[in-house]
């Protein structure tokens, strides 16, 4: 499992000129399943951004998490972090896991990060999506389950 994150102070996700998904202060998530993915790489992921100190305390250090802040989470399916650009000129996505697979798998992720108390705003899965967001730092972070 792979995500790119970004600190943010607001993001949003418009499918068809429609917002879908909004949030101020928090994580911004691009997050992308593979095809070897299990139920540990999602907890790994979950639990690893839930407890991630990446916003400012007091003292304007690194020390707080999303959830001590009381942030929001805008998480948006991108199988494209799975493009393998190697060889040739177009990425191939062979690693991603197929789509029935990369839906369930995210929905459920999603709702790990739900039962520790965080608000998740999500895009809309396999759409043409637009998103904007303030990255506040900047901070952009990634992830990658398989190498911690």
């Amino acid at each position: 499992m792979k995500v790119v994150l970004q600190r943010v102070s607001e993001a949003k996700v418009t499918v068809e000129g429609q917002i879908v998904g909004a949030i101020g202060t928090g994580l911004m998530l691009l997050v992308g399943v593979g095809q070897e993915d299990t139920e540990q790489d999602l907890n790994w992921m979950a639990d690893k951004l839930a407890g991630l100190r990446i916003f400012e305390d007091d003292g304007g250090k690194m020390n707080l998490s999303v959830e001590d802040v009381k942030g929001e989470i805008l998480s948006v399916s991108q199988f494209t972090l799975y493009g393998d650009c190697r060889k040739g000129k177009r990425p191939n996505f062979m690693g991603a896991a197929r789509p029935e697979t990369a839906e369930s798998f995210y929905d459920r992720f999603n709702e790990r990060l739900r039962t520790r108390g965080l608000k998740v705003e999500t895009g809309r899965f396999g759409a043409m999506m637009d998103v904007s967001l303030v990255n506040d730092g900047p901070v952009t972070l990634i992830l990658d389950s398989k190498n911690g």
